[in-house]
């Protein structure tokens, strides 16, 4: 289905910019990610770029129905809790949208 394709294209462009989103992703450039995704207690490696089915380790995670269904959202679990909503939105946009 095409909407399943495009959550698959997406995940492909946060892969290949993952530095660069790490960095906008919370309010110190990076420095508190440093600190909380360290690849333990469930949460994504900050030097990893992965993705995956209702894995909550993972990157980005794919819910369980949108992979049955083929169709709806993925999950990017690396914004810190201190990120800037206006920082995150705009390097999702450029990255998945405008294909910066």
């Amino acid at each position: 289905m095409a909407s399943y394709r495009v959550i698959e294209r997406a995940i492909d462009k946060l892969a290949r910019r993952h530095g660069a989103h790490i960095n906008e992703y919370d309010a110190n450039n990076g420095a508190d990610n440093a600190r909380r995704l360290t690849g333990k207690n469930g949460m994504p490696n900050m030097r990893d770029f992965t993705a995956g089915v209702a894995n909550r380790s993972c990157s980005v995670r794919i819910p369980r129905q949108v992979s049955e269904d083929k169709r709806g959202y993925l999950e990017d679990r690396r914004p810190a809790a201190n990120a800037d909503p206006y920082r995150v939105i705009s390097i999702l946009l450029r990255t998945c949208i405008f294909d910066e």
